[in-house]
């Protein structure tokens, strides 16, 4: 399947959304031995970003090195419309970036509504480095990076303008569920020192309000490391994650003993059981990696992905799903 309608449900545009899945990923891993680093997991199959951070990592690099620099293959990517440059723009036809870093230390960084700038996740870095905020939003964002010399871009590619045009034809709010391969990226890694780190970017959802912003730059909800425990990621509808703060509820799962696997599909369950859900109309997943290694990743609906690089060989697993 393609990427981008890992939001609302295929039903939405005639298509089914299926229950269950036969496929398990990284269940019930034994913990009885600790892991061999570095490791790197990422939201969806994305295994020129996860190679490009086990590279840095086998080097000796940081694990916050590594997510930034894995991140930026996907933003870089124009034939990636879910971020950077060619990310699909709102209903206004511009196109607006959000990302978030944090590192082993606890330190993060968020940049929100950025326009004109490829490397969201690098700006978010900067800002967890070089400013006392963790959190900069629209022109202030953009004023900061162009204070460090990034360069202005147009982020609004041929393609990317020509689906939006179609779009405006009928302005129909209906993105569906795994249209694309994947929306928000998302990575986590682990590296020789068994340092966490995590990084999160996307350009939202498409076709959305001016100045919408979702889960993906929040610091709890689109991603959470500590440390001692592991770290997680969301992706999906993001207005469902912030409600939960998917992320931090994932690591702390992950604290009172569950396995990444099981912190993830639990963390599913706490939205699906929510009062009046309507979560089959939309998809929400997650990854998650422990201080040992041990990593899961769980989906609302059938379509979600993780790619894992451990051991020399990088693969993506389809996710297991929630069935009801």
């Amino acid at each position: 399947m393609k990427r981008r309608g890992f939001i609302k449900k295929s039903s939405l545009l005639g298509v089914s959304v299926g229950i269950p899945s036969s496929f398990a990923l990284e269940i019930n891993e034994p913990k009885v031995k600790l892991k061999k680093f570095p490791l790197v997991i990422a939201t969806w199959d994305v295994k020129n970003a996860t190679k490009k951070a086990w590279d840095l990592l086998e080097s000796g690099s940081s694990s916050l090195d590594a997510v930034e620099q894995g991140c930026m293959i996907e933003e870089a990517d124009v034939n990636n419309q879910s971020v950077g440059k060619g990310g699909l723009p709102d209903r206004d036809g511009n196109v607006t970036l959000d990302a978030c870093i944090m590192n082993s230390n606890g330190d993060c960084g968020s940049v929100v509504y950025l326009k004109n700038i490829t490397h969201a996740i690098s700006v978010a870095r900067k800002i967890m480095e070089e400013t006392p905020h963790v959190m900069l939003a629209g022109v202030g964002a953009e004023k900061f990076a162009y204070s460090l010399g990034y360069k202005k871009e147009k982020l609004l590619t041929d393609k990317s303008k020509l689906d939006w045009l179609d779009w405006k034809k009928k302005s129909e709010y209906k993105p569906i569920i795994n249209i694309e391969n994947h929306d928000t990226i998302g990575m986590l890694a682990i590296d020789k020192n068994g340092d966490i780190s995590g990084g999160c970017t996307t350009s939202g959802l498409a076709y959305k309000m001016s100045g919408r912003v979702g889960d993906s730059p929040i610091i709890g909800s689109g991603l959470f490391i500590d440390n001692e425990v592991g770290g997680a990621v969301a992706t999906g509808l993001g207005e469902e994650v912030v409600k939960t703060v998917g992320s931090f509820l994932v690591v702390e799962l992950m604290r009172n003993g569950y396995s990444p696997q099981k912190a993830c599909e639990e963390a599913i369950r706490r939205i699906v059981s929510k009062k009046n859900s309507n979560y089959k109309d939309f998809q929400v997943g997650y990854i998650a990696i422990n201080k040992i290694g041990e990593s899961g990743s769980y989906s609302i609906h059938d379509g979600f992905s993780m790619t894992k690089y451990e051991n020399n060989l990088n693969k993506t697993f389809k996710s297991n799903f929630y069935s009801d």
